[in-house]
């Protein structure tokens, strides 16, 4: 009996787990933190051996494949025993694509894939479609695979699962952005990074489509680069030639071999430029897929947004205020900032996660003339901003910090929640700490 060794039993592991057991596999899980209670009750359920707080070697090493995490980085001391052994590794989303013949739309890019991820997942659900949502949102695809199987699965996926997939096929393979991320797993080698990204082109034909953002360098020089085997559908603001997807007269247009749709821009529930790219990206693969125009011109004008991922809350006094929570970390908070307009009083802090706070200094100096930090230890952060912004406070609750909010922001402001850090200090989660934020901003 083949033994296969699944490191990390989170949301991707203990799904992973699940579907080997089913499939006659020898499973054993390691995670060396502690595992949720969930995850433990669903390897119980199905007899599935684990332990936690550590990797015994002697039963990691004789796998015949390990299924690892995205979580755990290659410089993890039990992976660099596990190559030198020469035991293959491969990601959760690999594994499972052996065993489904469905059709994948899979979406990354270092910005904005969550949202594409959830308007296409919402476009298709909406318009009947037998979907599934996987990948860094949703459930384990591993898990649906065995359990709960779909004709369709969207599929976010971060570089780090790219990283050991080799024979899973993307029908519909969306590159937003590339721009640099990570790129301590990457040796600091953007091109690493970009080679892990483009992974998502692997084995696509002729069958296939590749949709991306045209007016991206990275992408351009990589494609002129690559050629890749699949058909083309650059989306980009305005039309061009060979783009397949953009904005004309307050329109947006999208042409494929299904036919040509359009809709008004102003009937977008997204917006922003950033947004305007998530849409495109979403109308095409909608189309590709065969929705007919009037789901998808339902879908793109009430989609609600990602809850706590940029949420408008409210407008008080000429001040909007944006919910962000969701940003537990630098960069997610760097995307936020670079779709500001408006200066800003920003709400920074957390429990810190080991944050390099460089990634966002000249954004913070150049669009905040006010931070407000909502932490129980607030010290790194104070040590790298002061006297970076003019105005810098402190706050212990939820209450205190928008009153400070409040009285700093004037007419035209924008003040952003984007804390770049866990919420573990005050709140029970990036939702609890989101849910206070916007019952506050209403009781102004």
């Amino acid at each position: 009996m083949k033994r296969i060794v699944v490191l990390g039993a989170g949301e991707s592991g203990a799904g992973a787990a699940v579907l080997a057991q089913a499939k006659g596999f020898d499973v054993f899980v390691s995670d060396f933190s502690s595992i949720k209670p969930k995850y433990k009750e669903m390897l119980d359920a199905h007899g599935i051996r684990w332990e936690e707080k550590q990797h015994t070697e002697a039963d990691i090493l004789n796998a015949d494949e390990i299924i690892k995490s995205p979580g755990i980085p290659d410089k993890a001391p039990i992976i660099k025993k596990i190559k030198e052994k020469g035991i293959h590794i491969i990601s959760e989303i690999e594994f499972a694509g052996r065993y489904s013949d469905s059709k994948m739309i899979c979406i990354t890019g270092s910005n904005g894939k969550t949202t594409t991820t959830m308007l296409t997942y919402h476009i298709l659900k909406q318009a009947g479609v037998d979907v599934g949502l996987a990948g860094n949102v949703g459930n384990s695809l591993a898990l649906q695979v065995a359990e709960d199987p779909h004709a369709v699965y969207v599929i976010e996926l971060s570089s780090f699962q790219l990283d050991n997939m080799y024979d899973f096929k993307a029908d519909i393979a969306i590159l937003l952005n590339i721009t640099p991320d990570h790129l301590d797993r990457y040796n600091y080698e953007m091109q690493n990074y970009v080679d892990a990204k483009f992974r998502i082109l692997q084995n696509q034909t002729a069958e296939d489509a590749f949709i991306f953002w045209k007016d991206d360098p990275i992408i351009a020089r990589e494609i002129a680069k690559r050629h890749p085997q699949a058909t083309l559908y650059p989306f980009a603001e305005n039309a061009a030639d060979g783009v397949k997807a953009y904005t004309k007269d307050k329109k947006v247009i999208i042409e494929t071999s299904n036919g040509t749709f359009t809709m008004e821009q102003d009937s977008l529930a997204l917006s922003g430029t950033h947004n305007l790219y998530n849409s495109l990206a979403a109308s095409i693969t909608s189309k590709l897929a065969d929705i007919r125009d009037e789901n998808i011109r339902a879908s793109l004008s009430d989609f609600a947004g990602v809850e706590h991922r940029l949420e408008k809350v409210a407008r008080v006094r000429g001040v909007d205020y944006i919910n962000d929570s969701k940003a537990t970390n630098v960069n997610s908070c760097w995307y936020a900032l670079q779709s500001m307009t408006t200066p800003l009083v920003l709400i920074l802090g957390g429990t810190d996660k080991g944050n390099d706070y460089s990634e966002i200094e000249e954004l913070v100096k150049t669009k905040a003339h006010a931070l407000i930090f909502l932490g129980v230890d607030n010290t790194k952060l104070h040590s790298f901003f002061d006297g970076k912004v003019p105005v810098i406070e402190d706050a212990r609750s939820m209450e205190e910090c928008v009153a400070k909010a409040y009285k700093l922001a004037q007419k035209g402001d924008t003040v952003l929640l984007s804390p770049c850090c866990a919420s573990f200090d005050l709140f029970k989660s990036y939702e609890d700490r989101g849910e206070q934020f916007k019952a506050c901003v209403r009781n102004l």
